[in-house]
């Protein structure tokens, strides 16, 4: 089918050539519109910008968990024993939260388009048109004007000083001029003059669509947390089968054998306590408080105005230790300020101008004051000629003789006033310091001086602009080549009147920002395809302290070892291309960092891609937050420390709740395997085991996942809480099996074992709650102690009696395991006092 799609578009390609003229004079004819329609030509946009519904469903369901969880609960519901089925609502409740979470940013991503959804203007029989973006087709011819996107990938056929913003695509902040067959790209944005393009690709052929669905091919995201699940699940799927082999044939034969069980129907009660002993080795409820304190973070952080697209963005903020910045759009605002004006002589230098001795200028403001309130006033002004209407708000009384738009081409805009303009009168040019070069300007003036003057102002980071004055008497403005290219030519006699300096905006909240990821040990890249030292000033600028000189992307070594060396002693790069950030972000992970890469444009869309968190500024453009996994709505940087803040929080409780579950899980498999190797009836049923799990960690565990919680992150989670578990796990053990064993030798009847084994295993699990609590605290030692009644209520409430099957033990086996559930807390305190030390020990070196 793909295959024969491509050929349909290789023949209309090859049917597309119209003639050439006709196609510049009256555009695309109807018949032809129609044709390419039914030819699938289309400018159609791609719909999704994330993981598929499939895609979500299957990562939040296709779990080993969830089988082993799910055959057990098939397994309690064919026999019955419906109330047994709680150990089943954590997994269940970890789905839906899970796909809730993810769904809900699936549905605002999906909502973004790649392009604005604007009208645009199209030539066809001759007459122009407006239509939506998504019906253009081939071969159109599409009208620009200032301030227009571009809606597919194209060939320019007229240009009127035609100015595109390709920052989206490239970094690069100065608008490229496009003259007659240049190409354009889609994505990129007109910021001066007008012109007519003729499109040569749409839809998914189109440059933005292209990198943007290389982008967003889905790329699993580096989690801690999920890393250690999935190590858990790999554990638990190798030593799982021959466990539960053991588990069930020993509770097969504690009723009798096979055989025996078989005949008198006493396998249903083997086959449920050996769900109890599996269900119970698997830390389901781990997944689901891990889930709860992700989604919970992304609920405070959204109400900040960030969106979490995957919940364990949170987390990777908390372990990052570099972070990539793009200039334009994530350090800056993406617009230009006007910084300020020098007065000259006519030499070039400084200056205390006084006004003209006719002049007409409005009171306190000079001549050449109204004219730059002219160039800012005008509605077809570019972006740094609008940038002086704030500054400059009093207009010329007199009307404009003739004008020139700023173009690219040029580097300069001009306007002329007549000789009864007093002191206005003359040619004006306001451009490119290069204007002075030629044999327009004034002998007098010191060109080279003051040129020296504006690089060293470029070199500082900001845009140099001069306002030109040339005599009335000097050649008119006339068509023809000029020295700076193609236009009118420059009026002669030309001398400099001011010296504007522009800077891009900075964002207020940048420095602040960059400052507390300073203090937190976390380095900092300028990536950007702006200039180098156009880069490194706005990186001073905002305080950053740059290391090593800034570098020109072309100046990069192609080996990848070079290429890490040079990235951890420089810390601004400037001309980078899209695949270079690529590479350079990959390079940051091979040297061992966790990378995070800020971005707004299309450009930053790889490199976004493949760093460990890819964080999008809310006003960049709709691909780029589509692949992000967190998304600053509202474009402020300042959010940054909260979502680190709400990281660490995650991290440090997840692992206090594992200290929990894993002390279960290794539990679990213990007093699986020994009971079912000494052919012993396992002492808990589900419901039993469910309650337990409420009391020690359940219901704990929900509190403690929420809690705050700055303690900074430290690598290690899994290996710290295994340590902590085992000691805990064998204390438990040894707990349980000392009262079971006394039961039996009493001969005790099993729901009385079942009962005091509940009260023994809930006794000293608390103990390991009241260890991973500490330091303990007013908050916290009531949690405690509420357990402790919500025990007592449930061995002694007779509704809670029924419901669990208990029958009260006898007065021996009752002090058995209050002596077993003491020596078992002792043990506990032992074990993790010795692994605290161990873990601190191994800290310090």
């Amino acid at each position: 089918m793909a295959a024969q799609k491509t050929a349909i578009r290789d023949t209309a390609e090859t049917r597309s050539a119209v003639d050439p003229k006709a196609l510049e004079a009256v555009g695309l004819s109807s018949v032809q519109v129609l044709e390419r329609n039914r030819l699938g030509l289309a400018n159609v946009q791609p719909r999704t910008t994330s993981r598929s519904i499939t895609d979500i469903l299957r990562t939040h369901l296709m779990t080993l968990f969830n089988l082993i969880i799910g055959i057990c609960a098939l397994a309690i519901i064919l026999l019955g024993r419906w109330l047994d089925l709680l150990f089943a609502v954590a997994a269940v409740a970890n789905v839906i939260i899970g796909l809730f979470q993810e769904y809900s940013a699936k549905r605002k991503l999906d909502a973004i388009a790649l392009l604005h959804q604007d009208e645009v203007r199209v030539l066809r029989d001759g007459m122009l048109l407006q239509i939506h973006r998504e019906q253009i087709v081939l071969d159109d011819v599409v009208e620009l004007r200032r301030g227009d996107e571009i809606p597919a990938d194209g060939e320019v056929l007229r240009s009127e000083g035609l100015d595109v913003d390709e920052s989206m695509l490239t970094g690069e902040s100065d608008a490229v001029a496009k003259r007659r067959d240049d190409r354009l790209l889609s994505g990129t944005a007109v910021v001066a003059g007008s012109g007519r393009f003729r499109v040569t690709a749409v839809g998914e052929r189109a440059h933005a669509v292209r990198l943007a669905t290389e982008a967003k091919q889905y790329q699993k995201i580096n989690s801690e947390l999920r890393r250690a699940m999935e190590k858990i699940a790999l554990w638990l799927s190798l030593v799982l089968v021959p466990i539960v082999a053991v588990v069930l044939n020993g509770q097969m034969q504690a009723f009798g054998g096979w055989n025996a069980a078989w005949e008198s129907g006493q396998w249903r009660d083997a086959l449920v306590t050996s769900v109890s002993s599996v269900t119970a080795m698997i830390p389901q409820g781990l997944a689901l408080m891990t889930t709860i304190a992700f989604a919970v973070a992304a609920v405070k952080l959204s109400k900040e105005n960030v969106l979490l697209q995957e919940q364990p963005a949170v987390e990777i903020l908390a372990r990052v230790d570099v972070v990539c910045l793009d200039k334009t759009g994530t350090l800056t605002d993406g617009t230009i300020a006007f910084h300020r004006a020098t007065a000259l002589d006519p030499q070039g230098f400084d200056s205390t101008r006084r006004r003209h001795p006719e002049s007409t200028a409005l009171e306190g403001t000079e001549e050449w004051e109204q004219v730059l309130a002219f160039f800012g006033a005008d509605e077809r002004a570019n972006a740094t000629a609008a940038a002086l209407r704030a500054p400059y708000t009093a207009l010329p009384r007199h009307r404009v003789a003739s004008q020139v738009q700023f173009s690219s081409a040029r580097r300069f805009s001009t306007v002329s006033f007549a000789e009864d303009a007093g002191g206005l009168a003359g040619h004006w040019v306001l451009g490119a310091p290069e204007i002075l070069r030629g044999d327009s300007t004034d002998p007098q003036v010191h060109t080279e001086q003051l040129l020296r003057r504006t690089d060293e102002l470029s070199s500082r980071g900001l845009r140099t602009m001069l306002l030109t004055h040339a005599p009335l008497d000097g050649p008119l403005l006339a068509g023809g080549t000029g020295p700076l290219g193609r236009g009118q030519r420059l009026p002669s006699g030309m001398v400099p009147v001011a010296l504007l300096a522009f800077k891009e905006n900075v964002r207020p909240e940048v420095h602040a920002t960059l400052e507390y990821f300073r203090e937190q040990n976390i380095a900092l890249k300028v990536i950007s395809g702006d200039s180098p030292k156009t880069a490194a000033a706005v990186a001073r600028e905002v305080g950053m302290v740059i290391e090593g000189d800034a570098m020109d992307a072309s100046a990069l070594p192609e080996d990848p070892a070079e290429l890490r060396e040079v990235l951890e002693h420089h810390s601004v790069f400037g001309r980078v291309s899209p695949e270079q950030k690529r590479t350079m972000v990959e390079a940051l992970k091979a040297a061992g960092h966790v990378v995070a890469m800020t971005g707004d444009g299309v450009n930053d869309a790889l490199a976004m891609k493949k760093a460990d968190l890819g964080i999008a500024m809310g006003d960049g453009a709709p691909a780029t937050k589509a692949v992000s996994r967190m998304v600053l709505l509202d474009g402020r940087f300042d959010r940054l420390p909260s979502v680190l803040e709400q990281g660490r929080k995650v991290i440090a409780n997840t692992e206090r709740v594992a200290h929990l579950f894993l002390s279960k899980t290794a539990y679990a498999i213990l007093l699986g395997l020994i009971y079912g190797l000494l052919f012993w009836e396992f002492p808990f049923l589900p419901r039993q085991f469910s309650t337990v799990d409420f009391l020690m960690i359940g219901f704990p565990a929900f509190f403690l996942a929420l809690m705050p919680n700055p303690r900074l992150y430290r690598p290690g989670f899994l290996r710290r809480s295994m340590l902590f578990s085992i000691p805990t796990a064998i204390a438990i053990v040894l707990a349980v099996i000392t009262v079971s064993a006394f039961g039996r030798y009493l001969q005790e009847p099993a729901a009385a074992i079942q009962t005091a084994a509940t009260l023994c295993l809930t006794a000293v699990g608390l103990w390991v709650l009241n260890v991973a609590l500490r330091p303990l605290t007013f908050p916290r030692v009531a949690l405690i102690g509420t357990m402790y009644l919500l025990l007592a209520a449930v061995l002694l409430v007779p509704i809670s009696q029924q419901y669990h099957l208990f029958v009260m033990p006898s007065a021996e086996l009752l002090a058995a395991a209050f002596v077993a559930s003491i020596l078992g807390c002792g043990l506990v305190e032992v074990g993790s006092r010795a692994v605290t030390a161990l873990t601190e020990r191994r800290s310090a070196a």
